[in-house]
């Protein structure tokens, strides 16, 4: 556990607290107890949430303890890391099976025999109310309001519930519950892994060093991955849908991408390679996306199958005339009827700019020149929700194109 461990352990990292925290974890000389916290509140693992779970595995693979909390009674809670508003709590029916659903897909990425998995409902959900007294008062509101998002909604007069000032202590309670060294999150977790600091002082254990990694910025180029966005690509995705997704974010996040998805398998330097190539245009955007695509579900999917995902995308494209370069266009919720959000695709060819009316949509429907993904739509009342919408090619005739995110 040299230097040369602690330089592959900072690569990539955003923020280190203490500064010299983990150098100084490293010279104790056994394995650390590294914690990674997720809360099941969504069915899939994405290239987002796979930058800190290949962080954790590298720690993994220089023979120290992965700690991997299913925060099973955190997710009923709800993180209100980045939220302007309070979110709508979870089930334990729900939580239970959204946890179902991600645990095998963190053994795609974790080594499940060096794993120490632990659910957080075994120490916070038997606090008795002189427990939960005592770890309140390791805090202040003043402290709670310190974070960026509480601060901006406070100003702005939004609500913040008291259950949301407790996420941050019971987070924290984890990493008291496990002992651990090391806490690992994404950069919009930095306050909650420094309570989790502030209260192993308190409960008179040293306190865990908080590391954090960037947040990697969703397919639709503006916001960070999310699943309740719909501009995340999951590693269970079958190859044609991930190789297809990837080819089409902005140019601006080949070398992002490149950074936060492969850094850890090949050599940094070729990141730094195709940015210096896409800055002084020797290199094409187009073909380095096609590039990472075929990298990344190689990644996933096993040797060739980036390749042969590639194949079949060009091929769908030459039969069916697409343009390798099509616009897109952000669908609107409200542009969706009723409270089920479905789109009537006659409105949404009209919104797209597909058809000069809606009465001019439903004829072009009605005559067969309207097709999605390739297929004809021919019903001038088919209505669909946005998630069988987005990522999809909606087609008028032979030359008008776009693709809806």
């Amino acid at each position: 556990m040299g230097p040369a461990d602690l330089d592959q352990l900072l690569a990539g990292v955003a923020t280190v607290v203490p500064e010299d925290g983990l150098a100084r974890k490293l010279e104790l000389g056994r394995p650390l107890r590294v914690k990674l916290g997720l809360d099941p509140t969504a069915p899939a693992v994405t290239l987002g949430w796979a930058v800190v779970l290949r962080k954790l595995r590298q720690f993994q693979d220089l023979g120290h303890v992965a700690v991997l909390i299913v925060g099973d009674f955190t997710a009923r809670v709800g993180d209100p890391s980045g939220k302007s508003d309070t979110r709508p709590r979870l089930s334990k029916e729900e939580v239970e099976t959204y946890a179902a659903r991600l645990l095998d897909q963190f053994w795609l990425i974790l080594d499940r025999e060096r794993t120490e998995l632990r659910r957080n409902s075994e120490w916070l959900e038997g606090l008795s109310m002189e427990d939960v007294l005592h770890v309140t008062a390791q805090a202040t509101v003043a402290r709670m309001l310190e974070r960026d998002d509480f601060a901006k909604r406070y100003a702005e007069g939004r609500p913040i519930t008291i259950m949301e000032l407790l996420y941050p202590l019971l987070q924290g309670m984890d990493s008291v519950a496990v002992r651990a060294d090391v806490e690992l999150g994404g950069s919009d977790q930095l306050f909650n892994l420094l309570v989790g600091r502030d209260l192993q002082r308190a409960y008179g254990q040293e306190p865990q060093v908080a590391l954090t990694m960037p947040l990697l910025v969703g397919t639709d180029g503006v916001q960070k991955m999310s699943q309740s966005l719909g501009n995340y690509i999951g590693i269970t995705e079958d190859p044609d849908s991930m190789f297809g997704k990837l080819v089409r974010i902005p140019d601006e996040l080949i070398v992002e991408y490149r950074r936060l998805t492969l850094d850890f398998f090949t050599d940094p330097s070729e990141t730094e390679r195709v940015a210096r190539g896409l800055a002084d245009g020797t290199l094409n955007p187009w073909a380095e996306k096609r590039r990472l695509a075929r990298e990344v579900v190689d990644l996933y999917h096993g040797p060739g199958a980036g390749r042969a995902a590639e194949e079949r995308f060009d091929r769908v494209h030459r039969e069916r005339e697409l343009p390798e370069e099509i616009p897109e266009v952000e669908l609107s919720p409200t542009w969706a009827r009723g409270e089920g959000g479905l789109y009537l695709l006659p409105n949404l060819l009209w919104l797209t700019g597909l058809a000069s009316s809606k009465s001019e949509a439903r004829r072009l429907i009605e005559q067969g020149g309207v097709r999605l993904d390739g297929s004809p739509i021919t019903d001038p009342e088919a209505e669909l929700p946005a998630e069988e919408l987005r990522g999809r090619v909606l087609q008028v005739g032979r030359r008008r194109f776009v693709r809806l995110r």
